[in-house]
This record gives C-alpha cells, structure tokens and sequence, in this order.
C-alpha cells in the first residue's frame, strides 16, 4: 500500500486529494497546525480514515517528525497563505510561509530521504499568480514570471527552490503551476465563494447585496476535484518535471456573477452588487488563461468540470448549506 503525505490538508485541496488517494488504496496521512486547530474536525469527518500530524511549515522538525512517523512515498505541500489579498496585509508572514515553508518541506523530505533522494516524490502547488503581469497569453510552462503581489513572490520563491532540489539533488520533484481552481469547499474570502454564498442568501432573503471590487479581472477557473488529480498523476511520471494545469478558457468577474443569479432565477444582478475600492487590489492581475498542452500530452489530464457547472454546483451547495442553517 503507498503511502502520501499532505501538508495543507485543510484547504479545499487537501481534502479532494485526500478522497482521490483513499480511493487509490493508499495510506494518506496529513500535517496540521495546532491540536486545537478548528479545521480539525473538518478534516475528521469529511476524511476520517486520514492520520493527522502536528506541524507546522515553519518548523523543520516537526516536518521531520511527520515524515519520520508516516514513512511517506509521496509528499505534497498543498500549504500556504493562499489568500491573495492578505499577503499586502503581511508580507512577512506570507514570505515566511508561503515561500520559505517550501524550503523547509523540501528540506526535510531530503533529509528523511538519505542515500535515495528520489525515494520520496514530491509535489509543490505552484501558482498561476507567478505569471502576475503576463508576458505572453495564454501561459505556458515557459512564459517568463512576473508576480504582483506577496503571495506570487513567494510562490515563484517556491518554484524555483523545487526546481534547484531537483537538479541539485535529484529529487523527483514537481511543480503544478494550477489556475485558478473553485468548489463548494473553498473558503468564503475567495471570490467565487464569495459570488456563490451570496447569491444564495440573497435568493433566501438573507442578504441584500454584495461588495465587490474590479468586475473586470479575468480568471481561468476550474474544478479543484479535477486538479487534484493532475497532482497525482505528475507524481506518477519516470522523470519529474513542471505542469501548467489550466480550462484554456477566461472568464471576468462579471461573467461569474451572471451565471451565479441567473441560476437562482435574477436576471439582472446589477441593483444587488456595489462596487468598493476597498475590495481592489494594489496591483491587478487582469489576464491569466493557461495553456495546459503539456499536461494534455504527458499526462493525459484534462478538466471535466466547466465554468458554468462550476459556478452552479457552487451556488446549489451554498443554498443548501444555508436552508440547513450552516
């Protein structure tokens, strides 16, 4: 039975790559941060046959301890500070987890490793904010990085440390460099959750509208439960290497919100939505589409869920969540 360890198991990530691996037969243990941590009992139930660690990304021993109690086959540093805007509010904390944790990840799974660096394979969720202030459309594995904001330093920080292990070292270490990827367990300060929970309370008469910030940003949005899978499969290659995992398709703000009320029956979404430079970023990412041919090619990945069915999903998920007083 393989073994995987997972550090972030508490993001939206975590958990469908948990249900993936568990369905594969493997032995998947998670790194959590604190006894008390209040997505514990997430992660117990929507998982239970996972075994959790304490630890923390930045802590090198305790990385070590997990890896020494699991005897992990495969890891995968799905943590981060992965909320774009926070990273102007601190900086420093992002820098430290986002972009040093990797480092200490693959630090310790070198460590634990010994005389066979390749023994352990090893997966980093890179990000499509590293293309910040695109250089080409779409983006590609080969597309020069340019991030705009925090959190996209420290994830090109993260890329590129992954990239030395493996040549330095020979680790069989890989990026995904995943665009954006929604569900209906993402977490409420994302924009598409966002979208989705308030539509349905405004549906329900529990709300009366939504602030919102640029209407005008594009994204390429997908289904997290379809990346999780592209993460397996990269670990599942003779060589490691880097994937773009992306629709090939962009939709604006104002797209997400058309499809979202249109669903719930409200036409015109106008009236329900005020816009508020409070909400707008420092620097905008305006344009991120990928081009995921290499995925397609390599590792015979392809999305199966769309824009509009994700939107859709989402929305019914928050409806039901709120009827049943969630």
């Amino acid at each position: 039975m393989p073994t995987a360890l997972i550090t972030g198991i508490t993001g939206q990530d975590g958990l469908y790559l948990s249900e993936l691996l568990l369905s594969k037969g493997y032995d998947v243990h998670g790194v959590i941060r604190g006894q008390n941590n209040p997505r514990r009992q997430l992660v117990e139930r929507l998982v239970p046959d996972v075994t959790l660690h304490n630890g923390d990304l930045t802590d090198l021993s305790s990385l070590m301890r997990a890896l020494r109690d699991s005897q992990p086959d495969e890891v995968y540093n799905l943590g981060a500070v992965s909320f774009v805007a926070y990273s102007w509010e601190n900086a420093f904390v992002t820098s430290d987890v986002t972009g040093i944790g990797v480092l200490n990840v693959l630090e310790a799974v070198r460590l634990h490793a010994g005389d066979d660096p390749s023994s352990v394979r090893f997966y980093q969720a890179s990000s499509s904010e590293m293309f910040g202030k695109v250089q080409q459309v779409p983006q590609s594995e080969e597309t020069l990085l340019w991030p705009r904001s925090p959190y996209g330093v420290s994830k090109v920080y993260g890329h590129y440390m992954t990239i030395n292990y493996r040549e330095s070292y020979g680790m069989h270490a890989s990026s995904g460099i995943l665009f954006n990827h929604e569900s209906p367990r993402r977490g409420e300060e994302f924009v598409t959750r966002k979208v989705s929970k308030a539509v349905a309370a405004i549906k329900l008469g529990l709300q009366d509208e939504i602030v919102m910030g640029n209407l005008d940003a594009r994204r390429d949005w997908g289904f997290a439960g379809d990346y999780v899978n592209a993460m397996w499969l990269m670990l599942q290659q003779p060589e490691a290497d880097d994937y773009v995992i992306s629709t090939g398709e962009t939709h604006s703000i104002e797209e997400l919100l058309t499809v979202a009320f249109t669903h719930v029956g409200i036409d015109d979404w106008r009236p329900y939505v005020r816009q508020d430079p409070r909400f707008m970023r420092p620097a905008e990412v305006d344009l991120l589409i990928g081009d995921a041919t290499k995925a397609h090619t390599r590792l015979g990945w392809r999305p199966e869920v769309g824009f509009e069915e994700l939107v859709t999903m989402m929305v019914d998920a928050d409806l039901a969540a709120l009827k049943a007083g969630w």
